[in-house]
């Protein structure tokens, strides 16, 4: 009945920063093979057609900025391989990189023809509020690209005061914010940041049930929320989000509805039909 695109597909290995056995090339091939199966397979399942794939952020990177291109020029190929299934694709800067990033912007937005750059400064060793952050974001703006900021507001890196005062630094430019919904306290406090920051959009990813999403929906307006399920598949993921029918049985208009289930994001996102 509804399209159904997700804006929260991570791919990568979930476990390298964590200490993890790192694989040989023939493990690898043998994983991404697997990897992408379970995808699909649980995309299937759950009825969501396509998704935004995001790089885990927890790889590697002791060649620093090269580590950086080369899981943006991974995540281009992963859509670029299955493109009606994923059609768009998001990409991510390194702070720590500090001015050598604006290059690594352009290109994602230039060569790569990604439509995003993500955050998820717990993984990445800044705060949110991070000026380096602030000034991308100015740069992504002039660049086209969509800014996804991972919110998790029980890690102090990703406090949702700290979103909120990067989203009025940026009053005309839409960020979504990932994983904002994840606690009762954290979702009390992004009906208090939507009305400081009407430029945020937020995804439904981690929240224990839609209950609060579709008062928040009613207060600030469908528009305002995006389907997404942090599904990152082999070996995590099992099945999509159990949101998804409860969107669905929700009392929410049809019309609402399949905004929060896809035309949100394919807009904003500007997904090609």
């Amino acid at each position: 009945m509804y399209d159904v695109f997700d804006v929260h597909h991570h791919v990568g290995r979930a476990f390298d920063a964590l200490g993890g056995e790192l694989p040989s090339e023939e493990e690898q091939a043998a994983f991404d093979r697997i990897e992408l199966a379970d995808r699909l397979h649980i995309m299937d399942e759950g009825g969501v057609r396509q998704a935004m794939v995001i790089p885990g952020h927890g790889y590697l990177r002791p060649a620093g900025i090269a580590d950086t291109r080369g899981v943006n020029d991974g995540i281009a190929a992963y859509r670029d391989a299955t493109p009606q299934r994923f059609p768009v694709a998001c990409g991510i800067v390194e702070p720590g990189h500090g001015h050598h990033s604006y290059a690594e912007i352009d290109r994602c937005a230039g060569e790569l023809g990604l439509v995003a750059l993500s955050f998820h400064t717990r993984f990445q060793g800044v705060s949110l509020d991070s000026q380096w952050i602030v000034r991308y974001l100015d740069r992504m703006g002039q660049a086209g690209l969509v800014p996804i900021i991972h919110a998790m507001d029980d890690t102090p890196e990703e406090a949702l005061w700290k979103l909120a005062t990067l989203a009025r630094a940026h009053p005309d430019l839409t960020i979504v914010a990932l994983d904002a919904f994840g606690g009762f306290e954290a979702t009390r406090q992004c009906f208090h940041v939507a009305e400081l920051a009407p430029n945020i959009v937020w995804d439904t990813s981690l929240s224990y049930n839609f209950d609060f999403i579709e008062d928040f929906a009613r207060r600030f307006g469908a528009d305002r929320v995006v389907f997404g399920t942090d599904l990152y598949s082999h070996p995590v993921g099992q099945r999509i989000s159990h949101l998804l029918p409860q969107i669905v049985a929700s009392k929410l208009s049809d019309e609402d509805k399949a905004a929060i289930l896809g035309g949100n994001a394919r807009r904003l996102l500007k997904v090609p039909a």
